[in-house]
């Protein structure tokens, strides 16, 4: 087995394949479902309807084309039905309850959703009777963060100081607990079942329409002729484009499924030490590429606790995978807006950027 995985080489380990993916309704789960789509792949997905109706996934029309199951992780009965009845080659599990600031709202509900839900899915696969690779994606959040210029890589303490963080922490533990006790890499022979764990930094890219998040609210601003509201303008964040954590996804997923003794365990994926840039940057180069637009500082003192500073160490990823950063931060803002920029053929454009990443 080649030990380099190259992006323009993945349509050789996933045409045909059959993949299931949790959150495919979701903002980075509807940039995997098209991805996967352009590889050649049956993708079955499972997750909640979209929150948005003007997200990425209502313009890739993906029930026309795939499987979908409009359907709760929390719901093990049906979780494990819809998996074992269609025997999936990979699993992507992306099914996530992902924002911080609504975690201080609904605290119980986000880990249900990002424990519970996880440790369904993992419980579900006991049952399937056939070779499975599988990615469980968690943040980079999971790391107990002392706020200083450090990079965190996989063997670092874990830690959660918001509900969303502590949940996706938990999360990395019931995957290394079901990793040890029921997918021992040890046993490999007799359940054939490899797992990891993909942390991704701070992800932006079209698509995106969620509360509370800086690049929905940027662009819902300058649509609008309205000044971006900035929270904590300051704070140094691991920006990376959509397909650059998605590409690492994939990439593990076809190295572990020919050799998951080798490449079972969790993985960082971000940009590199030398390319992360505040929030102020983010929202001014935004602006640039935009081509108008202000903005004014609205932090407040009373506002939940959100980290001020987080980096990754994404050297295991390089070295193991042979995976790396294809566009640095500026460029990633630059692809993003322009996605939203974009009024017609979005699908189109969207397929063309998934095109274009494949061939830098």
């Amino acid at each position: 087995m080649e030990k380099v995985v190259d992006l323009k080489q993945l349509k050789n380990h996933y045409y045909g394949k059959k993949v299931f993916l949790t959150g495919h309704t979701g903002f980075k789960g509807a940039w995997l479902t098209a991805w996967l789509k352009l590889l050649g792949a049956e993708v079955k997905g499972y997750a909640l309807e979209p929150e948005s109706k003007n997200g990425l996934y209502s313009y890739l029309q993906f029930e026309s084309h795939s499987h979908s199951v409009i359907a709760d992780i929390r719901d093990k009965k049906t979780l494990t039905h819809e998996l074992i009845s269609f025997e999936p080659d990979y699993v992507f599990h992306l099914a996530a309850q992902p924002l911080v600031r609504r975690s201080y709202k609904i605290p119980s509900e986000t880990f249900e959703v990002n424990v519970v839900g996880t440790s369904n899915l993992l419980e579900a696969l006991q049952l399937l009777k056939k070779k499975c690779t599988v990615i469980v994606v968690t943040t980079d959040k999971v790391y107990e963060n002392k706020e200083q210029h450090i990079l965190y890589n996989e063997n670092d303490t874990l830690g959660g100081y918001d509900p969303y963080s502590a949940s996706k922490a938990c999360t990395e533990i019931v995957v290394s607990s079901f990793r040890n006790s029921f997918f021992n890499i040890d046993k490999l022979n007799q359940h054939h079942i490899g797992i990891a764990s993909a942390r991704a930094g701070n992800v932006i890219g079209g698509g995106d329409f969620s509360d509370d998040r800086i690049i929905p609210d940027i662009v819902r601003a300058l649509k609008h002729n309205k000044s971006i509201e900035v929270r904590n303008p300051s704070s140094v964040r691991p920006w990376q484009h959509v397909l650059e954590p998605l590409g690492g996804y994939l990439t593990l997923g076809a190295l572990m499924n020919n050799d998951p003794l080798e490449y079972s365990g969790a993985y960082n994926f971000g940009p590199s030490p030398d390319d992360h840039l505040t929030v102020k940057e983010l929202v001014e180069l935004s602006i640039h590429t935009w081509g108008s637009g202000c903005w004014h500082d609205t932090s407040s003192p009373d506002q939940p606790h959100e980290a001020g500073l987080l980096k990754l160490d994404i050297n295991k990823a390089k070295s193991i995978l042979n995976w790396s950063p294809k566009l640095n931060a500026a460029s990633a803002i630059d692809w993003t807006i322009n996605w939203y920029k974009k009024e017609d053929n979005i699908a189109d454009f969207t397929f063309q950027q998934i095109h274009n990443f494949m061939e830098l």
